[in-house]
């Protein structure tokens, strides 16, 4: 398995709905709001690294109100 966190920023106001959206796409395994320089923190959990990048640019990142995402993936677990 490969894991993905996304940090989102959101423009003032849509975090809400930015987390609902969010919520409806496939890959996702946990997602928080938090304090700080970022609204957001989502973990995705897919099957291969080639999952990755169709899911932030085809689903989250088109999501309206996000202003910013910061991708980190990990490692695959040996």
């Amino acid at each position: 398995m490969i894991k993905a966190y996304v940090l989102v920023v959101t423009n003032p106001g849509a975090t809400k709905s930015v987390v609902e959206a969010i919520h409806h796409v496939t890959g996702v395994k946990e997602m928080h709001e938090v304090m700080g320089p970022y609204d957001i923190v989502v973990e995705l959990e897919v099957e291969s690294l080639g999952e990755v990048p169709p899911i932030l640019s085809d689903k989250i990142r088109t999501i309206p109100g996000i202003e910013s995402t910061t991708s980190l993936v990990t490692f695959p677990e040996a």
